[in-house]
């Protein structure tokens, strides 16, 4: 490579950035590439490190350091894997999945979808749900403020408006529906005691944040129906019928159960 062919700066980015992403190396990069790169002459080796070396440490400071991310983000996930597996999980993951942003907050945005579609869901089926759990926990943290709707704000609404009223999840709000009850292993994680027996069993997970800390609990089992229609944008009048439907309990009480629990847990947004 002449000084006239070397590459410009932005072709020179695209080009580390290639090399050091490369799943198996800085080494096979350059030679699937046939003589193609010349790594001397746009890295400077020396006696006591060659160029290729050179690029291999940010090769493997940039995966270590996905990898330490990722460790952090799920540790609960890490924790059933273990330390082998869940590296060469990561691995595989980050050649399906390369990091599109620049914050290592969205490093682990797709391991959850990874994991589903893994053969080791054949060892751990729950796992992708025990990933989707921490991940949601993560967003919950990192979501964006708001007021939430409290008990004077609900008083307030004029009593012929509340047939169309059409509630709001707090931006911090996510409900996961899953197939495996992951939040025992979570608690149980959190609080030093062994692995419980995973149960197989649909339910829909609460996460949100209150007070800067995030939290989790499963769904009432009508209130998951009234949460999922309230997310699609329903009315009030909509979700008290379709509670109505589910149920022979007292209607205006299970209502106001529920509406004093949600204010409680800070998931509505005051609008």
């Amino acid at each position: 490579m002449s000084p006239a062919d070397a590459p410009d700066l932005q072709q020179l980015q695209k080009l580390l950035y290639r090399l050091i992403v490369a799943p198996n190396g800085v080494e096979d990069a350059i030679a699937r590439d046939r003589g193609a790169i010349d790594l001397d002459q746009i890295i400077v080796g020396d006696e006591r490190m060659t160029a290729l070396a050179r690029a291999g440490i940010y090769a493997n400071s940039y995966f270590y350091r996905l990898l330490e991310t990722l460790r952090e983000d799920f540790p609960v996930t890490l924790a059933v894997a273990g330390d082998d597996e869940f590296h060469n999980l990561v691995t595989g993951y980050l050649v399906d999945y390369p990091p599109s942003e620049p914050s290592l907050l969205y490093a682990g945005r797709y391991l959850a979808d990874y994991l589903g579609s893994s053969p080791i869901i054949a060892r751990w089926p729950f796992i992708a749900d025990l990933a989707r759990l921490e991940r949601g926990l993560i967003d919950s943290f990192h979501a964006s403020d708001a007021p939430s709707l409290d008990r004077f704000a609900l008083q307030s609404i004029p009593p012929d408006t509340w047939p169309v009223l059409r509630f709001k999840l707090h931006p911090a709000a996510r409900l996961l529906k899953l197939q495996w009850r992951v939040d025992e292993i979570v608690r149980a994680f959190e609080q030093k005691r062994g692995q419980p027996p995973v149960v197989a069993e649909p339910v829909m997970l609460i996460v949100c944040r209150k007070q800067a800390q995030t939290f989790y609990r499963p769904a009432e089992p009508l209130e998951a129906v009234a949460l999922s229609l309230i997310e699609q944008g329903s009315d009030f009048a909509a979700v008290c019928e379709a509670i109505s439907a589910a149920t022979n309990d007292d209607l205006p009480q299970l209502i106001n159960h529920l509406l004093l629990r949600w204010l409680d847990d800070g998931l509505l947004l005051k609008t």
